[in-house]
């Protein structure tokens, strides 16, 4: 290892310089366009700590209790019978007890911790490329078989449907989807983008599999056949299992391409995380910062995934 080092040191010299040269020219680049930094404004939109508002939501009258020196419990009754319980901080208290109030008046405040809008849009997203993975790959698998298959519909439905998935946008499938056969059967806007993605991404899986099922020798399928197999257990004990030991990698890479198609659901309103840093971009104008921390967040999750698939590939090849 020390050798191979040695003898490779100028090129890791050079590698180092290149990767000091493109911070310099990002620095350069920064300074050119006379940008004022606030990377301080970012974290709080992982994670929210701070006083939140309580307002009263019809009238009535208050009963305060004082649970210690920082809070008190407050009992809302309100005229229609109906109590609200809360714990406010005791410096926020905007009544005392016996007061009465109106509907919409400000009570008190709450301390908060909560996830905030970044962490929120991350779990959507990694819920789509989830749900939508795990259909496209059923679909690809389908669409595998029958793209191989000798009998003329089932060729026939999967090359056209291959075909048009692969000829046309993925934004305008989305809208399409969610427009049209979302409003028929009455999808929701994360159901209609996960199947949007589902279906757009099952095309290439299926084109994958179909590689990886005919890169496994001729000679296979016939030695199954004349062990007495029919062509579904060949298939599925024989030819399958070598198939997709063969399309791992491409497999990989489509799925770290549906992490990255994801964002386009924005356009239908979900809040993933490109949704969520545009809204936070609008309230803060720090667009570069969220830019980058958002560009970061997805580098996080395709590089997790390419990890996950390289420790699967050497188990499997371990096993050959």
């Amino acid at each position: 290892m020390l050798k191979d080092v040695k003898k490779n040191l100028i090129w890791y010299i050079a590698l180092v310089a290149v990767i000091l040269a493109t911070a310099f020219g990002a620095m350069k680049m920064t300074e050119r366009i006379n940008y004022e930094w606030y990377w301080g404004r970012v974290p709080q939109y992982f994670v929210f700590s701070g006083d939140e508002d309580q307002f009263a939501d019809g009238n009535g009258e208050a009963v305060i209790e004082e649970i210690d020196m920082d809070q008190s419990k407050v009992i809302l009754e309100y005229d229609n019978g109906e109590k609200d319980t809360l714990i406010l901080l005791q410096d926020s208290l905007m009544i005392e007890d016996g007061d009465s109030f109106s509907e919409g008046d400000k009570i008190g405040a709450i301390h908060v911790v909560r996830t905030g809008i970044l962490i929120e849009g991350l779990i959507t997203t990694l819920e789509l490329s989830l749900y939508s993975g795990i259909i496209a790959l059923i679909i690809g698998l389908f669409i595998g078989l029958a793209r191989v298959s000798k009998n003329p519909l089932f060729r026939g439905l999967a090359s056209i449907y291959v075909e048009v998935i692969r000829g046309t946008p993925l934004l305008v499938q989305i809208f399409i989807f969610y427009f049209f056969v979302g409003t028929v059967l009455d999808f929701s806007r994360f159901t209609a983008g996960t199947l949007a993605l589902a279906i757009f991404a099952g095309a290439y899986v299926g084109e994958i599999i179909r590689a990886g099922i005919q890169a496994v020798d001729k000679g296979q399928m016939e030695a199954a056949r004349s062990l007495g197999m029919n062509y579904m257990e060949a298939m599925i004990h024989i030819i399958m299992p070598q198939a997709l030991k063969r399309v791992l990698p491409p497999l990989a890479g489509q799925f770290i391409s549906l992490i990255k198609d994801s964002s386009l659901v924005s356009v239908i309103a979900i809040t993933d995380l490109t949704k969520a840093g545009r809204e936070v971009i609008t309230s803060t104008f720090a667009t570069f910062e969220i830019w980058f921390t958002i560009a970061g967040m997805y580098l996080v999750l395709t590089f997790t995934l390419s990890m996950i698939i390289r420790y699967i590939e050497r188990r499997f090849s371990v096993s050959d």
